[in-house]
């Protein structure tokens, strides 16, 4: 069978004239590959030690017509190895002196689950920039931090991470430009500026998803400015040197500061490319169907109003978006807020909040002296350098080694954890004149048996609101809300939910409590439960 043909890519860039020798192809740092620059003379040659396989016999010339140069693939033999030989026949090149350099690749190529192929062309400043950027120490820790926190406990196929969903933003901002670029007049370095945001939109993330920002008193959207504007950061310096400003307008974007606006929103605002990229992606590597929604004509309705610089959506798309507010709806109440997931999360907490309690007290608690996350166990600022050494794996790793700790209750919380034998959850849902009767009978319950209530009786709390009503605020910004074309004839920009019946009873917010307990307990505390709306049933037949 004869080998397949060989494919080369050719850079060309002005320097000086290199006098002509038998090219050494050897990588450079910036992943090309260089070469000596052919001479003026076109029936002169490179000869190329061939390190890949020859057309077959016969095929005749290869031709090419990017960048003016025509291919002719010669068989010949020097010892062991075949070489090719190269003729460059571009008036361009004859024109100019010039250095050349083989591009190893002029795209990364990334498969994705949820949008299949992400390309990222990478012979151009800007694209460049962006495969540095994900090269970057702070971005590829990404890789080690769980989108879905504890999600895996619940959805064993929940196991993707920020750097997979920050690569989906990215890839959806790049989209969303280009349709947009179609019709407006979008500013070269606003572009850059939108899409280096969206990648690095989740830099600055803590461990375990939102589950540690309680606990240790942070947000991550703060750590990620600080990380785009230090000066030592790897992430920052690529930045600076491409244009000083840079930083800054990533930053500005993340806190809403930008302008103009409409680009900012892209990244954050109820309709970004941020839940675009999330829901769809949970909803596939979960199993759960609820976030599925119809992205495609989301995009293609995408538009913007120039006159408030805003973010709106076409009249064609109202029901994509109607799908979408629904998709976040449903995947928070069957998803992000699953029993089983905030059960392994009140674990979590419950496990810090003891290991740092018995810090604060004297006593000693095992860590792995002189790192980042011996800060942290005393309560210490980390610096930024110091935050992005910390990653999921530092606190299972602690977690680990807690299971042989002296403290009874920090040992059996980090058995608990690292077995996923979690805590047991319901709701409290009767009326509320019963509930302080019942967390207080449910709280001693769980006393008499042994555990400490400070850390085996979790009140669990949590709330969002699907979408925000237009009216929640007098102050209320565009970020907080849709925006949708309104009738074909005469079509007018409004807040969707004056457009949406569907959208309206979308804006109450939903809230759940619950308490998590120990499973040895569970029939006890069940029994209290039930005992409640036995009461009320009985009230309620006389």
């Amino acid at each position: 069978m004869p080998p397949p043909p060989v494919l080369i890519t050719l850079f060309v860039a002005a320097s000086e004239r290199i006098p002509k020798r038998a090219a050494k192809k050897r990588p450079h740092q910036t992943g090309f590959w260089q070469m000596p620059c052919p001479p003026a003379d076109l029936e002169d040659s490179l000869i190329i030690r061939r390190l890949t396989p020859l057309p077959p016999e016969g095929s005749g010339p290869f031709q090419s017509k990017k960048m003016g140069i025509s291919r002719n693939f010669n068989r010949e033999r020097q010892g062991r190895h075949r070489l090719i030989r190269l003729y460059l026949r571009s008036s361009a090149v004859r024109k100019r002196r010039c250095s050349a350099k083989i591009r190893a690749m002029s795209e990364r190529i990334y498969r994705d689950p949820v949008h299949n192929i992400i390309r990222l062309q990478t012979d151009s400043d800007e694209g460049e920039l962006m495969m540095r950027l994900i090269d970057a120490a702070e971005f590829q820790r990404l890789r080690r931090i769980k989108q879905l926190g504890l999600g895996l406990y619940t959805y064993q196929g929940a196991e993707h991470s920020r750097f997979t969903h920050s690569l989906g933003a990215f890839h959806l901002m790049t989209r969303v430009l280009d349709r947009l670029s179609e019709t407006y007049a979008i500013d070269p370095g606003d572009r850059i500026a939108a899409r280096a945001a969206a990648l690095l939109h989740d830099v600055g993330h803590g461990s375990f998803s939102h589950v540690m920002e309680k606990v240790l008193n942070f947000h991550h959207e703060r750590w990620t400015v600080q990380v785009i504007l230090d000066e030592a950061s790897e992430v920052g310096q690529l930045l600076r040197s491409h244009s000083d400003d840079l930083p800054h307008k990533l930053a500005s974007i993340i806190e809403g500061t930008f302008q103009p606006a409409a680009l900012a929103q892209l990244v954050s605002s109820q309709l970004d490319v941020d839940r675009m990229d999330y829901l769809l992606r949970d909803s596939l590597m979960t199993g759960a169907k609820y976030g599925i929604y119809d992205l495609e004509w989301i995009i293609n309705a995408l538009a913007i109003d120039e006159a408030a610089d805003r973010v709106y959506v076409q009249a064609r798309g109202v029901y994509a978006v109607e799908e979408y507010l629904q998709a976040r709806y449903y995947m928070f109440r069957q998803v992000y807020f699953h029993r089983t997931l905030r059960s392994a999360e009140a674990v979590l907490r419950s496990i810090m909040r003891r290991a740092l309690h018995l810090l604060d007290d004297g006593q000693e608690v095992w860590h792995a002296s002189g790192t980042a996350f011996e800060k942290i166990l005393r309560r210490e600022v980390l610096s930024i350098s110091e935050h992005m050494q910390v990653d999921d794996s530092d606190f299972v790793f602690h977690i680990k080694q807690w299971q042989r700790s002296s403290d009874p209750i920090l040992r059996d919380l980090s058995r608990r954890f690292i077995a996923r034998s979690l805590f047991k959850a319901i709701d409290i849902d009767m009326p509320p004149d019963q509930q302080a009767d019942f967390l207080s009978t449910a709280r001693q319950t769980v006393e008499r048996a042994g555990f400490d209530p400070d850390y085996y009786f979790i009140e669990d709390r949590a709330s969002d609101v699907p979408y925000y009503s237009y009216y929640h605020s007098e102050k209320s910004e565009p970020k907080t809300h849709i925006y949708v074309e309104s009738g074909y004839a005469s079509p007018q920009i409004k807040e969707i939910s004056e457009v949406s019946n569907v959208v309206k009873g979308l804006q109450h917010a939903y809230e759940l409590h619950r308490v998590c307990f120990p499973a040895e307990v569970k029939n006890e505390v069940y029994a209290i439960y039930h005992r409640g709306s036995h009461k009320e049933a009985q009230t309620a037949i006389r």
